[in-house]
């Protein structure tokens, strides 16, 4: 089953090739989705299990990829926590009173998962009977989740919720308690429900120092792990810009550890300092260029993950809207054609 590559590599077993998935491989760089989507707000289209589940398989229907990756958003708890946003074209998670005080974050809650997004669930069910290929589950790691809550929508450096960090550590622990149990329960509950493994995008983590992640966030993401344990899934620990902050990561959790770009495959392994399977790591912008290119700096990447305890290609973050269709096909058909020593 072309599916269980997938799976063994998560594991850190030998296999016949990478397996491949792509960030945001469900999504505007396809044509059958821009036509899914018309009329729709983001939003409509990943409530409607129907459409999501549809939008997930899409991507797998048309390339072969080796796992599917639910049609969902990183900030989905947000409404039912208390803290209503709406997702803008070109603007991402929008929030219209962001959470900053202490009685801000008293007025949220724990989620219920199965209750206050039942549509995810229902998705889940709906991808058991139809999806050929391992189904990976996802949501925002907590920082990121506070990055929106804090600014309010996207930022270049994040002060705001920095400066928090720094001024008023017993807010943001309380914070972080909270989001971080809102994670594992809603993880916990994708799992239960048929998510064969589930990725933790921590997006905008890198603008941390690595002290400042010790310090305040370790203990939290720690708990998530810890949490996530026994459960019979994968965990992959993803974040951007994070050269520096690797072997922290490693140290607060994930059985695969997902890298960007901004480092190789082979310094990512020494930086951890232990025998782990890493995911990654083409830069998404070679998508853009000619498909000579691709071809070649695939053929690299996955010649380097030789060397690892298991490797599954990907991107160092998500793919873009204008990538060319034929680049994808390039990128499978390099992926495909490659033959590793079991």
């Amino acid at each position: 089953m072309r599916g269980g590559l997938f799976l063994r590599a998560c594991r850190g077993e030998k296999t016949e090739r990478p397996p491949v998935w792509l960030m945001r491989q469900a999504g505007r760089y396809l044509p059958e989705y821009r036509e899914l989507r018309k009329g729709r707000t983001m939003l409509e289209t990943l409530s409607d299990p129907e459409t999501a589940a549809e939008v997930t398989i899409q991507p797998v229907r048309r390339f072969g990829f080796d796992a599917g990756i639910l049609f969902s958003d990183l900030t989905v708890m947000f409404t039912p926590m208390g803290a209503p946003f709406d997702i803008k074209e070109g603007a991402g998670p929008v929030l219209d009173h962001p959470v900053r005080t202490q009685s801000d974050i008293d007025r949220l809650r724990l989620i219920e998962p199965e209750e206050d997004l039942a549509y995810t669930f229902e998705t889940i069910q709906i991808l058991q009977r139809s999806l050929s290929v391992p189904l990976i589950g996802f949501t925002g790691a907590p920082f990121t989740l506070a990055c929106y809550l804090v600014e309010g929508r996207g930022s270049k450096d994040f002060k705001t919720v920095r400066a928090m960090m720094h001024a008023d550590p017993r807010s943001w622990h309380r914070l972080m308690e909270l989001l971080s149990e809102n994670v594992l329960r809603y993880l916990t509950s994708q799992i239960k429900a048929g998510a064969s493994a589930v990725q933790l995008f921590d997006s905008w983590v890198g603008v941390l120092s690595e002290t400042t992640y010790r310090e305040l966030l370790l203990p939290h993401m720690r708990h998530i792990f810890a949490g996530l344990e026994g459960l019979g899934a994968p965990v992959i620990h993803f974040g951007t810009g994070t050269p520096h902050l690797l072997g922290a990561m490693a140290d607060a959790g994930g059985d695969v550890i997902g890298v960007d770009w901004r480092i190789t495959l082979t310094e990512a392994a020494e930086k951890i300092g232990r025998r782990v399977p890493l995911q990654g790591n083409l830069d998404p912008t070679v998508l853009l260029g000619p498909p000579d290119k691709v071809r070649a700096e695939v053929s690299r990447i996955v010649n380097e993950g030789r060397n690892l305890s298991g490797h599954i290609f990907n991107l160092g973050h998500g793919i873009y809207p204008e990538t060319p269709i034929e680049n994808v096909e390039a990128l499978v058909e390099t992926i495909q054609g490659a033959t590793l020593t079991v």
